[in-house]
């Protein structure tokens, strides 16, 4: 059996040479899935935007080669953008996204000229018109809204339900009035609408349920206040498999049903077909990335063994946060068949950290181990990187990129110096 290689680079190899935990990127896959959204959507379909969802995993280095494949970026905090900013990304493809703006925020989209804010909630607008008073040009925006969809994923990553805590409900008058004030606003060019169902999602219903309600929306508005939707964001939320045996979602079995049934609403109520933009973020990223761990230890109880790690929560806290599934493999012998030690002994992967909570994989099918050895867990791409911690004083792992046979570090692993920055005694 031969050990695991990503981008074409020996696991065992990139372990060695950069250390344990290690986030490692097959680049190549991220390039892939972008051109797929090119070729797929944007020459599929004419007037449409993609946005880079950022949140997902965002490096200087992920900035810039989301820039080189054409694509725009969506951010949603000062650090996202200014992540940009420091590689001349071009602002006009930035989104500012966020359901809790700071003044700092805005200031910094205003200011830099982001292409569009995302307007969450009613006082944005006024801090919004001060700051583009203040740089004499208006800020184009659009305005999210919640379009009543309990998707069906787990409720950590749902946002489109009604009560969530993201957008404007379409019900009642908050959404209204404020699509009135940045009408009247000198310094305000409402441009549409923005709405997003949630994360993690393999059937597309969801999203068609969202767009007939948010279609019903901008045709109450243009008959009600005389408004045009020039604009559309559908968001994104476009499942990510958990073993790279599985066959991936296919960007178009989410974009064509939606793009089609916008241009059926828009002849069937008489409207302007809006632009129409995606923000994918994990579809992108999710399934180029892995993570490398060494097994520090064995622990054989009655009724669990425990395959503990040289990292966990700190690194990845998605198990914990919402149980989020992965895979693992032996990097020695990825194709090895699961160890069973008594005819059904249930195997968990564990981490480090002071927490019972600290759990990567609660069902492992994985070979015999011995301590020493390295794991590498698939679909790590997403939201891991993004949400790592240094609880219990962890370093922050390093991230490479690999791509055709080429390793680049492009994220330095975490030091005691970084750790110790700023403790002031």
């Amino acid at each position: 059996m031969s050990g695991l290689t990503w981008g074409g680079v020996d696991c065992q190899r990139l372990a060695e040479e950069y250390g344990t935990p290690l986030y490692v990127y097959d680049s190549g896959i991220i390039r892939a899935r972008c051109r797929e959204i090119r070729e797929k959507f944007l020459a599929r379909w004419v007037n449409t935007r993609a946005r880079y969802a950022g949140k997902a995993f965002l490096t200087r280095a992920m900035a810039k080669l989301i820039h080189e494949e054409g694509l725009g970026l969506d951010v949603v905090s000062f650090g996202e953008l200014q992540t940009a900013l420091s590689v001349n990304f071009p602002t006009e493809r930035i989104e500012m996204n966020g359901n809790a703006k700071s003044r700092e925020d805005i200031e910094l989209a205003v200011n830099s000229g982001v292409g569009r804010i995302i307007v969450d909630h009613p006082d944005e607008l006024r801090v919004i018109e001060e700051y583009s008073r203040r740089a004499g040009r208006s800020q184009k925006i659009l305005i999210r809204v919640t379009p009543g969809v309990d998707s069906h994923t787990h409720s950590h990553i749902a946002t489109g339900q009604t009560g969530s805590k993201f957008g404007f409900p379409i019900e009642g008058s908050m959404l209204r009035d404020a699509i009135e004030y940045a009408r009247n606003s000198e310094y305000i060019d409402f441009r549409g609408l923005h709405f997003h169902v949630g994360s993690q999602l393999f059937s597309n219903q969801d999203h068609l349920t969202a767009l007939e309600n948010i279609m019903n929306l901008i045709r109450d508005l243009h008959r009600e206040m005389n408004i045009t939707v020039r604009e559309l964001n559908f968001g994104g939320g476009f499942g990510a498999v958990i073993n790279p045996s599985v066959p991936s979602v296919r960007l178009e079995d989410f974009t064509d049903p939606m793009m089609r049934l916008l241009h059926s609403k828009c002849e069937e109520y008489n409207l302007e077909v809006p632009r129409a933009i995606i923000e994918p973020g994990r579809w992108v990223v999710s399934e180029a990335g892995i993570t490398i761990y060494r097994v520090e230890n064995i622990k054989e109880l009655p009724k669990v063994t425990y395959i503990a790690v040289n990292g966990g929560m700190s690194d990845n806290p998605r198990y914990a946060l919402y149980q989020a599934e992965y895979e693992a493999v032996s990097v020695r012998e990825p194709d090895a068949p699961a160890y069973d030690r008594d005819g059904g002994t249930h195997v968990s992967v564990v981490g480090k950290c002071c927490e019972s909570g600290d759990v990567l994989i609660d069902n492992a099918k994985l070979p015999r181990l011995d301590a020493g050895d390295l794991i590498a867990l698939y679909n790590t791409g997403a939201y891991t990187f993004s949400m790592s911690s240094s609880y219990n004083r962890l370093l922050r792992p390093a991230v490479v990129f690999v791509e055709d046979g080429k390793a680049k570090l492009v994220v330095e692993r975490e030091s005691i110096d970084d750790l110790l920055k700023g403790d002031l005694l």
